[in-house]
């Protein structure tokens, strides 16, 4: 049985995590920390993590950036493993928490579907053999209440589709600033923000008189919270200090 101290535990992401371990044997929630204690949980909320009473095997955060310093401050005194499921770091932000990983587990992604992450693995593979005659653009659409753009799983797509080309491509996010045709080497990412759209991601090659396209929709948050609970199972089980993502999920699954 593995322990989980859930941060962020009412947010929309939390109770979706909440209603996921209620479905399973294999985890429990010993406590939850939020500064909103709106929610009914059968478990204990503090406001913050420097006043929990229990101890758990693994700490999984869907909260803010502007948490992470606790977060880590606290795994790192206690030695408990953690998932980052937030996203919009900044990049002294992201440096944190490559330090913190010299002391303890830390798994991150900024998508913890499985859906998503194959996606990304097609992607590379379309990549590798189009890349220097198909443009390459990215489209994310997500609901109106979300704060980051692009979607940190955007991101994600456009960096493993850069690991596998032959040249260093240029981010464009905002075409509009730019008065020039496409330049070659350019990757486009574009943002859209409407509705209660969980959350889709559309990878477009287009070359000369053919297009191939890469999709993949998300219908409901529960997607990502399964993906989380067994993120947090894994890097629970005996995990060395270390930077973890759910490329070493899968394979350690389907090894």
């Amino acid at each position: 049985m593995t322990n989980i101290i859930l941060h962020g535990c009412n947010g929309k992401m939390g109770q979706a995590v909440v209603k996921a371990v209620e479905n399973r044997g294999d985890c429990s929630i010993v406590c939850g920390v939020d500064i909103f204690n709106s929610k009914i949980n059968n478990f204990n909320v503090y406001p913050a993590l420097d006043g929990i009473e229990e101890r758990g095997d693994v700490l999984i955060d869907f909260s803010n950036p502007s948490c992470l310093n606790s977060i880590l401050s606290y795994a790192e005194a206690h030695k408990t493993p953690c998932v980052l499921c937030t996203t919009g770091y900044y990049e002294d932000q992201l440096t944190q928490i490559q330090e913190s990983s010299k002391n303890i587990a830390v798994f991150k992604s900024g998508n913890m579907s499985l859906g998503i992450n194959l996606i990304i693995e097609l992607s590379k593979k379309a990549a590798a053999v189009l890349g220097g005659s198909f443009d390459i653009e990215i489209i994310e659409k997500h609901h109106n209440q979300k704060l980051d753009a692009p979607s940190g799983t955007a991101n994600m797509i456009a960096d493993g589709i850069s690991a596998v080309l032959a040249h260093e491509p240029q981010y464009v996010y905002d075409r509009h600033n730019y008065r020039r045709k496409r330049n070659a080497n350019e990757i486009g990412i574009h943002a859209v923000r409407g509705g209660t759209i969980v959350g889709e991601h559309e990878v477009l090659f287009a070359g000369l008189d053919e297009t191939l396209t890469i999709t993949h929709s998300a219908q409901s948050k529960e997607v990502f919270a399964a993906g989380a609970i067994n993120a947090a199972i894994y890097i629970a089980n005996n995990k060395q200090p270390g930077m973890y993502s759910m490329t070493d999920l899968l394979s350690e699954q389907f090894a």
